[in-house]
This record gives structure tokens, C-alpha cells and sequence, in this order.
């Protein structure tokens, strides 16, 4: 099983301390660092100053907003990302949600799904080198009636992976037919059917198989001898996922932990939250809608926390670790990759 970490919301005061947490994470084999993009730091930047500090280590998005960039631009930065880095970089794209994109944005959020297969035809057009000529719903190239013409970028093509972070059913179904991998979130080994399924059903009509797919799972891992401490210091996190990633009407993340058995659990936090209940939003959070996402406890319970996402059929381990500064979370990640090593 490989192992990745997110960089997660940083202070730019003290970007070094993310530096010395990647680099320490290469020499430690992790596979990839991710930048995440909502509303503090875009993914971008940061994954490009990386670049220049690291050698081996994989640089992907997690994610690209494709409503904040054109697809030919989402193209042309992944393809100077990855020459910047010597091929190391991976583009992880996702549609995020009505709250980003209309209220940050400005964009309607309108065929979501639509909008990211074309996104991801004219990315992958861009990649082979083609001229962008495409009339899909969303997006024409060139513009009809003006005065355009189809341009390929002036890089070499690149292998450039595409992974996308989606949980809708249709979204997963898309996922798992055309994608090199998935993103995934809310996700729990323990009722792995909930999202794998639709990545199998898209799979399977694509003819292909799971196996043909890289599934990478987020995974907050907080080790640690004080169990019950420890899960509950994650209950404001979860609270905030279920209330406040999204809309009262739409929220992606809420209802994918619906389809993994917490309908009534994630249903209340949510109300309470939306309510401006926050500290029984909090309360409200039980403690399997902690411990079932993520691998929290002593050394050997998050040992066979790992053995469990293997058995489900993830391939690689996105780690989070709930402190905010990356020089304290070295040692979770050393000891996390001990472990992970037993597997």
C-alpha cells in the first residue's frame, strides 16, 4: 500500500515548516504530497515552490477547482507544473460545490459532472499535444462566430495522471471508467460499498476492473495512547464536514456518510449546525462517525486500521494528521509509515 500527505491549510508566515514536513516525507518513501484548494491557498503555488525543494516525491492537486480555471488553462499549469517538477506532478481535479464556486467563484453551478468530462477530454487533448478543437456543452473551442482558431500548447506531450475526487453515484460511476484514479473522501473501509460500488459499475463499462484504477482514500491518522482524548478532539472536524462543507442543500460529503450507514447521525449534525447550534453539532457527532473514517488510537489499533482500508481495496493512503503544525506532525508521519511498511 502506498502512502501520501496533505499539506493541508498552512501559514504562509511559516511556509518552511511545510518544506521541511515534505522533505522529511520523501526521505521517508511517502509516495505523494498533495495541496488542497478551497478558500485559503490555491493548490498551485505551493505545489510549484515544492517542486524546487524536492526531487522524488510526487506533487498532485487535490484539487483544482474546474470552475476557478478554463480547461485550457487547468491544462497549460499542470503541464509547467510538470515540467517544473520532472514529471512528478499528478492533476487531481474535483467540482467542488455550489457554495465555492457560486458564492467565491461567481460561477453558476450548472451540469457539474458535464463540465468535468469536458474538462478532463480538453486536459487530456492538451497532454497528446493536440489543437484544442472542442464543441462540448459547456465549452466550444474555438468560440463560434469570433475570430479564434484551435491552438495546441507549446509543451511536449506529457503522461500526465488525472485523478478526480468525486461522490456523487454518477460522478463515481464517471470516475471509475475514465479516470487513472480517485479522490476519495468520507470514505470508510468498513462499508467500502457505499462509493465503491459505483466506481466498479463505471469500471466495468469501460471494461475495466477496480485493479486498473489507483484508490486513494484520505485518512486521518492521530496516534496515541489516550484513545477516548483523541477521538474526541476530532469531533469538531467531523461536525464542521457535516454542516458546513456545502450547503444545507447540497453537501457532498454528508451525504456519501448517509450511504455508509450514518443517514439519522449525519442528518442532526447538519441541522444543528445549519441552526447555528455549533457546540451540539459537535456533541452530536458519535463516535464511529470518527473512528470508521480514519485510523485514531494506540500503534496497534491503527495498524489494523491500515490492514482494514487494504482489505476494502485501497491502494494508497492519504494521510491528515490533526495537529496544525508540520514539525509536530513528523512523528505521527514516522510512526505512520512504520506502520504502514507492516502491512
Amino acid at each position: 500500500m502506498k502512502a501520501s500527505v496533505h499539506i493541508g491549510r498552512r501559514s504562509l508566515s511559516d511556509f518552511q515548516a511545510t518544506v521541511d514536513f515534505v522533505k522529511e516525507a520523501e526521505r521517508l518513501g511517502v509516495d505523494c504530497a498533495w495541496a488542497s484548494e478551497a478558500w485559503w491557498t490555491d493548490a498551485v503555488t505551493p505545489l510549484a515552490y515544492l517542486a524546487g525543494q524536492t526531487s522524488k516525491i510526487k506533487l498532485g492537486s487535490h484539487i483544482m477547482q474546474i470552475s476557478a480555471r478554463t480547461p485550457a488553462m487547468t491544462a497549460m499549469t499542470a503541464m509547467t507544473l510538470n515540467g517544473m517538477s520532472n514529471g512528478r506532478f499528478i492533476l487531481g481535479l474535483g467540482v467542488s460545490g455550489p457554495q465555492v464556486v457560486e458564492g467565491l467563484h461567481g460561477a453558476p453551478y450548472k451540469g457539474p459532472l458535464t463540465r468535468l468530462k469536458e474538462t478532463v477530454d480538453i486536459v487530456r487533448m492538451a497532454f497528446r499535444g493536440e489543437r484544442l478543437e472542442y464543441q462540448g456543452k459547456y465549452n466550444q473551442l474555438p468560440l463560434p462566430g469570433g475570430e479564434g482558431k484551435a491552438l495546441k500548447l507549446l509543451h511536449e506531450p506529457a503522461d500526465i495522471p488525472v485523478m478526480l475526487a468525486t461522490l456523487g453515484p454518477k460522478a463515481l460511476e464517471y470516475t471509475g471508467a475514465s479516470a487513472d484514479g480517485w479522490l476519495g473522501t468520507s470514505f470508510s473501509p468498513d462499508h467500502p460499498e457505499a462509493l465503491l460500488s459505483h466506481l466498479e459499475r463505471g469500471a466495468k463499462s469501460a471494461g475495466r476492473s477496480l485493479s486498473d484504477i489507483e484508490l486513494q482514500a484520505a485518512c486521518t491518522v492521530v496516534i496515541g495512547e489516550n484513545v477516548e482524548e483523541l477521538i474526541d478532539a476530532q469531533r469538531a472536524g467531523v461536525a464542521f464536514q457535516m454542516g458546513a462543507m456545502g450547503s444545507a442543500k447540497t453537501n457532498f460529503y454528508n451525504e456519501a456518510v448517509q450511504r455508509a450507514g450514518y443517514e439519522e447521525d449525519a442528518k442532526a449534525v447538519q441541522s444543528l449546525w445549519v441552526a447555528g447550534r455549533r457546540d451540539e453539532a459537535r456533541q452530536r457527532v458519535p463516535d464511529d462517525m470518527i473512528v470508521k473514517f480514519g485510523a485514531i488510537g494506540t500503534p496497534d489499533m491503527v495498524r489494523e486500521r491500515f490492514k482494514v482500508y487494504k482489505n476494502a481495496g485501497i491502494s494508497s493512503l492519504a494521510f491528515r494528521f490533526a495537529d496544525n503544525d508540520p514539525h509536530a506532525n513528523i512523528a505521527q508521519l514516522e510512526q505512520a509509515m512504520d506502520l504502514v511498511r507492516d502491512l
